[in-house]
């Protein structure tokens, strides 16, 4: 048997992705992928809780925001490559099936990686964002398409890196919308904008339109649980309604009452609850 090891970083692509690892050596391991615009720390409250319940917890920063996995054009960014740096992820830990989750653009990833790659996941757990298919069908059936308006400004090239350095205090107030403490913020500029990833971060947006149709389509073989929060400002609910047409492995969803768009972070503690439960009915 090989003795289990801290793994702070791994390498794909050639790129060299930056990882907190955190708990037991010997627990269940719990990936945990971030969001845009944050980085792996998004997921500490989370993260201490679950090492308290004697998981494993590894939480990288991926594509565009490891200093050292910066590619440049939003082809790097593609969804296939994404999925297969959490694969590259998972066999550099060395642990066999895990439990997967995660947050906003990481749910996206979360749900790919759980449908190409299942005999990887354990559990899936989705925070906010819904299976790719259900939030195309929401945008048809609810307000998400005005929701969405940002994410075609993000299409364009350099303007909205210029924009939001401009004028940060647009930023400021756009992310205190919705649901961002001022801590939270400080933290975007010092990890995204001072840090140099509010490129990498937006160029997984501009590479929303290379994902191939039936990928979108692909259906989710793994026990899954989505979260979705009604303060939320960014996702409808229509679209965590819909995700679990496209789950095969069983499906839960859970909402929770008064809590914004950035669940880890204002309700770890039942947020850490939730992927526990979703993680012990698979032991």
């Amino acid at each position: 048997m090989t003795t289990p090891r801290r793994v702070e970083s791994f390498e794909h692509d050639g790129l060299t992705f930056d990882v907190r690892d955190t708990g037991p050596l010997d627990g269940a391991v719990v990936v945990l992928l971030h969001g845009f615009p944050q980085t792996g720390a998004s997921w500490a409250e989370t993260a201490a809780l679950l090492t308290e319940r004697g998981y494993r917890t590894i939480a990288p920063d991926q594509r565009g925001y490891s200093p050292r996995a910066r590619p440049r054009g939003r082809f790097a960014y593609r969804s296939s490559r994404l999925v297969a740096d959490t694969v590259a992820l998972i066999h550099a830990i060395g642990a066999g099936p895990v439990h997967l989750a995660g947050h906003d653009w990481g749910a996206n990833v979360a749900w790919a990686t759980a449908a190409q790659r299942p005999e990887l996941i354990r559990s899936l757990t989705t925070v906010s964002v819904p299976h790719a298919a259900a939030f195309l069908r929401s945008m048809l059936t609810s307000d998400q398409l005005i929701r969405s308006y940002y994410m075609f400004f993000f299409q364009l090239p350099l303007l909205p890196e210029f924009a939001i350095r401009r004028r940060p205090r647009v930023l400021d107030r756009t992310l205190a919308k919705t649901g961002m403490t001022a801590a939270q913020i400080d933290r975007v500029h010092h990890e995204i904008l001072v840090g140099g990833a509010l490129t990498g971060g937006l160029n997984w947006y501009r590479a929303m339109l290379l994902q191939r149709p039936a990928a979108l389509r692909a259906r989710v073989p793994v026990p899954t649980t989505h979260v979705w929060s009604d303060g939320d400002t960014a996702l409808s609910r229509r679209g965590a309604e819909l995700a679990g047409r496209y789950v095969d492995g069983g499906y839960r969803l859970e909402i929770l009452t008064g809590v914004s768009h950035w669940v880890p972070e204002e309700a770890a503690t039942i947020l850490a609850d939730i992927i526990d439960r979703t993680a012990a009915d698979q032991q």
